[in-house]
């Protein structure tokens, strides 16, 4: 028999287990080889959730680092330093003196 609220007991959603499982194979993939996905699901749920807040803030502070380093590249206040600190390159004198040398008849 179906139920009219469209849960068995003791049931989890489809929303709910969808995010248990991103949540398992979120901990499995960037936890680099620490953890294997029986583990992870059988560990208690206050320690899943503890794992998963610090993996997520490692990797948010990763991106944020990352995006302030190409923020001080791309920063328009640094384009001016930039191109005063950049180098002339200037061909060595051998191939000055060769372009002067060479003519085709």
């Amino acid at each position: 028999m179906i139920c009219p609220w469209g849960l068995a007991f003791f049931g989890l959603t489809s929303k709910y287990r969808e995010h248990i499982f991103s949540q398992i194979h979120e901990i499995v993939f960037h936890g680099k080889g620490g953890y294997d996905w029986n583990t992870v699901y059988n560990m208690p749920i206050w320690l899943r959730n503890f794992t998963y807040r610090k993996i997520e803030e490692h990797y948010n502070d990763l991106n944020s680092q990352s995006n302030k380093a190409e923020k001080s590249w791309v920063d328009p206040s640094n384009k001016s330093k930039a191109k005063k600190e950049s180098p002339q390159i200037n061909p060595p004198s051998f191939l000055k003196a060769a372009k002067s040398r060479t003519s085709y008849k």
